[in-house]
């Protein structure tokens, strides 16, 4: 029996010349007021799940497309006041890409996000496939294997992030905590910030976690 229900909106705005025969993608422009409807559309539908009893809604991170498809740039502070908006109703992230994103950074949104919305936002990483997005951030998407490279050694430290007391990581791209000096001795191992299990509210975060670092080895996820 299905318990749980869920929507999925990616944020675009009310098109208009759709069709066949409509304006072109690469031709369409909104003004600001257009792209930023999207944020209260968000508001208005997750305030109606609310209402309804639904489980989650889950929202999709894209930058810089004035054509209005998908407008929500930041899907964790796009949590955080959804939170605020309605009292149950959870919030997906469907997904932050990983790649565009620091994951020590990316750790502390998401631990801080889990605490004040008592574990309402639940976290989802992806490695990302808009080259003009992810080139853009100055990371690979066009080279792909470059690009699983270093989504594995991102989740690598971010699971640390989350499992681990203290840690210290030395990678290809990340180094953490780096060789410098700090009030006057050097650090060996990065403080743990956040807590022991983030996203759904009941613990299930680190499996899911563990999970998607085996289905990117695998070559399953591809987003």
């Amino acid at each position: 029996m299905i318990k749980r229900f869920h929507v999925l909106y990616v944020g675009q705005v009310e098109l208009d010349n759709i069709g066949l025969k409509g304006t072109p993608a690469d031709a369409r422009r909104y003004d600001n007021e257009r792209l930023s409807a999207p944020f209260f559309v968000a508001r208005d539908v997750a305030q109606l799940m609310d209402e309804l009893g639904f489980y989650a809604l889950w929202t999709a991170e894209h930058h810089f497309q004035r054509e209005g498809y998908e407008c929500l740039p930041n899907l964790i502070q796009l949590g955080l006041w959804l939170a605020t908006q309605t009292q149950r109703l959870k919030f997906g992230c469907a997904f932050n890409i990983l790649p565009m994103w620091h994951p020590i950074r990316l750790a502390e949104d998401y631990a801080m996000a889990d605490i004040v919305t008592d574990g309402r936002v639940i976290m989802g990483v992806g490695r990302g496939y808009h080259s003009r997005e992810v080139e853009t951030f100055d990371a690979p998407v066009i080279d792909q294997a470059a690009n699983r490279e270093l989504f594995e050694e991102q989740i690598d430290l971010l699971l640390q992030c989350f499992n681990e007391e203290a840690f210290s990581h030395h990678g290809k791209r990340y180094d953490c905590p780096p060789a410098v000096d700090y009030r006057g001795y050097q650090l060996t191992e990065q403080a743990r910030f956040s807590p022991g299990a983030i996203g759904t509210g009941d613990g299930s975060t680190h499996s899911s976690c563990h999970s998607i670092l085996s289905r990117a080895r695998s070559g399953r996820v591809q987003r």
